[in-house]
Formats: C-alpha cells, structure tokens, sequence
C-alpha cells in the first residue's frame, strides 16, 4: 500500500464501484416504468399508475444517491489522474460534458415532472414524461460508455505536439464499434437489474401476504423483462463484445479465458483456477473446441494464446480477471435458468402459489449486482496494463504528486462517507417498500 499508484487505482475502483450500484437501477427500472403507464393508459386501470408511482419514488431515492456518489468521480480525474485527464481530456471531455448537459438535465427535469406533475400534465403527458426519463437516463449511459469504449478501442483522434490526443471526428468517437456493442451489452445487463429487483419484490409482498395485487404485478412484469434481458445479454450482445474483445484484444481474451497457449480447436474452461506461475488452468473441466467456435464459428480454429504476447502485455491480475469474467458467465447462465422457469410457471399459471420460487426470486436480488460489477471489473481489468489502449499505460496517467498516504486518506474519508450513504439509502427504501403502493390513497383518506 505505499505505491500511489495502487491506492489510487484502489480509490477510483471503490468510487465507482459503489456509484454504479444506483445507475444500474435506475437504467434497469426506466423501461420498466413505461411499461407500467403503457399497461395503466391501455387497460384504463389505476392500479397500474399506482404501481409506476411506487417504483417511481424508488427510482428518484436510487437517482439520488447516483448522483451523490457521482460528482466526485469527475473530481478525481483532475486529483487522482491529472496525466491520463491532460492526455485525454481533448476526446472525453466532449462525451463527459454531454453526458452531464444534455442527458442528466434531461433525466433529472422529467424525473420532478414524472413525481410532482400528474395532475397538471394528465395521463398522457405524464406518460410522456416517463418515456423522457428513460430516454435520459439511457443516453446517460450511452456518453458514459461511449468514454470507456474510447479508452478500449481509440478511434478519431489525432496526436498534437504536446502529445496529447485530440479529437478529430465527433461521429467516429460517438459511433465507435466498441460502444455499440458495450453498450447493448450493458444495458441489457441494467434492465436485468432492475427486472430482477422488481420480481423480487413482488415476490416479498406475495410471501409477506401484503399488497397481493402489486406483487402479482411486479412479479409478472420482473419476470418477463428478466427472462428477454438475460437472453439478450448472451446474444447477441454477450457474443458481439466477446467477438469485439477477440479481434481487437487478443491477449485480452488469452486471459479472460485462462488460455496460456494458443491453439486450433480452443476449449473453453467452465472450472478451473489458473495457475499464471506454471502457465495453465489447475483442475479444468473443459468444453473441447466451444472457444474456437464461439470466436471465430469454425470448431477447428486457431486461437491465440497468452504466449504469442510479450509478458508485459498481458493484463496485470490475469487471476481476478479470470474470475471476474467467469463469474459474470456463470451468473448470467443462472439468470436465464431462474426466468425460464419462473415463466414457465407463470405460463401454467402456478406462480404465485409456488412458494419455492417466489423464495428464489426474492434472493436473487443481490446477484445481478455482482454480476454487473464482475462485468466492469472484466472490461478494466483486461485492458490493463493500458489506461488508454495502446496508447497509454496506467503507470503513466496517475497524478504524480499526490502521495499514497493523501490517496489512503481520502479513500478512508470516501468509505465513511459511502457507508453513510448507503445506511441511508437502505433506511429510505425499506420505508417505501413497508409502505406500499397504496401509501398515497391511504394518505388521502
């Protein structure tokens, strides 16, 4: 822990992890609002408006704690990354401010319209106001994704005399290749989220025996969102950024798979722990030939190893990357598995009295979570040693004059504070959820 640069890798690693618990949620839930209005307009059942009403106040409580816990990442590239914010600044700035000016306002102005205006804009209007939330916050996420995938796969830019990188095409960098399939990628991921949060709690009134007709509801609408999410999120989305990461990251793949050599006819690894000291996977369960296919739809291809890569290429945790990539698989296999036969059993309408499966959607809750965070910490830690892909390595982009023991200081400073937040955040949602949807009728009578 004396080396700056790990306690200020360790700094932006907790700060963002912890932020991107709210945005996933929100970018999960907006959809699922507007279906909610669009059943209430199509069915003329209030019900349905009470039941957008009720995720809506979840929404702005999580939209909260987004922003609080967001302002301080775009401090920390001036005081944590001052090299990488001076050498990049002329290309991500543009997508950073355009997160901030047009899709934030836009989010955050129909979200006070969407809580606070109903009356005054009547059923459509109101509907309106929800589809302008989701749109909001997806484009939010789009300029977000489209500064990361920069970061992956540099295009439209040029290097100036001082060194630094400057933009040179607006629409190269806005329809970079990489964004488009990182960002179907995640949000499909986010509305699993947000799918899976709702089932869950559906599920928790269908079990506490409260609010019957908004669990049903929320079950019914969870599952379906959930089992459409997570098989978009295998494909094409999953297979399109698996393709993207082989053809323009190999060494990248090398890792994530554990594949130490390469070879025609790759396995893919389902167990196993890789040993980067003896330079193979220890006790594997493989899939003959599944890599080769899956990358390149030929079984007998050739795919690269990590041994056609200089050692200093190679990402610098292959073992958390590894796991984290395997994780974010096998939770994404479980996901489809839990809605399929949620589904099916909606279909035969046994459902909401089996209460087997209600008890496993209520605990799935936390798992799209950490499949989300083991999916980030994928696509950062393969493009290690690289803070911008082949352009610049992290050991080069940290502010040098910030010692560890500043960047331990503050990091301990952020933790209380998050931990606060957090306690907070949980306070005022289990609050809404004893409530109910009914909270505002009961409070009129």
């Amino acid at each position: 822990m004396d080396s700056a640069l790990l306690v200020h890798r360790l700094h932006f690693a907790f700060t963002i992890t912890f932020h991107y618990l709210f945005p996933q949620l929100t970018m999960g839930l907006a959809p699922l609002i507007v279906v909610l209005k669009t059943l209430a307009l199509r069915r003329n059942d209030e019900t349905y408006n009470r039941a957008a009403r009720f995720w809506a106040r979840v929404f702005g409580i999580n939209f909260l704690l987004g922003v609080v816990t967001g302002i301080p990442m775009e401090f920390q590239f001036g005081t944590n990354w001052s090299h990488f914010s001076r050498f990049a600044g002329g290309v991500i700035g543009q997508t950073l401010a355009m997160e901030g000016v047009f899709a934030f306002f836009l989010e955050s102005a129909f979200l006070g319209l969407f809580l606070y205006g109903e009356k005054r804009l009547g059923p459509r209007g109101h509907w309106w106001s929800a589809v302008a939330v989701f749109l909001g916050s997806w484009l939010s996420g789009f300029f977000i994704i489209a500064t990361d995938a920069w970061m992956q796969h540099p295009v439209g830019y040029t290097t100036a005399a001082d060194g630094s990188a400057q933009l040179s095409s607006f629409w190269a960098l806005i329809l970079n290749p990489w964004a488009g399939w990182q960002y179907a990628h995640n949000m499909s991921g986010a509305v699993i989220t947000g799918a899976f949060v709702m089932a869950s709690m559906g599920a928790f009134y269908l079990l506490w025996g409260k609010f019957h007709e908004y669990g049903r509801i929320f079950v019914r609408v969870g599952v379906v969102a959930a089992l459409i999410a997570s098989v978009l999120q295998v494909f094409p989305t999953g297979d399109g950024q698996g393709r993207m990461v082989a053809f323009e990251q190999p060494v990248t793949l090398a890792a994530m798979e554990g594949l130490f050599q390469g070879q025609p006819g790759a396995p893919i690894v389902l167990v196993g722990q890789p040993n980067v000291e003896g330079h193979k996977i220890d006790n594997p369960i493989l899939v003959p030939n599944a890599l080769s296919f899956l990358t390149y739809r030929r079984w007998n291809a050739e795919v690269k190893g990590l041994d056609a890569f200089p050692q200093d290429q190679w990402p610098t945790n292959i073992e958390l990357l590894y796991f984290s990539y395997h994780i974010m698989v096998g939770l994404g296999t479980v996901f489809i598995a839990i809605a399929g036969v949620a589904a099916f059993l909606m279909w035969r309408g046994k459902l909401f009295v089996s209460r087997w499966m209600l008890w496993i959607l209520l605990l799935a809750l936390p798992f799209p979570y950490i499949a989300n965070t083991a999916g980030w910490m994928t696509a950062e830690l393969g493009r290690q040693p690289w803070l911008v892909y082949s352009l610049m390595r992290t050991a080069d982009g940290y502010s040098k004059t910030v010692s560890a023991g500043n960047g331990i200081f503050t990091l301990l400073g952020f933790m209380g504070m998050y931990m606060v937040l957090g306690i907070l955040f949980l306070f005022l949602v289990r609050r809404e959820i004893e409530r109910g949807p009914d909270a505002e009728v009961e409070a009129g009578h």
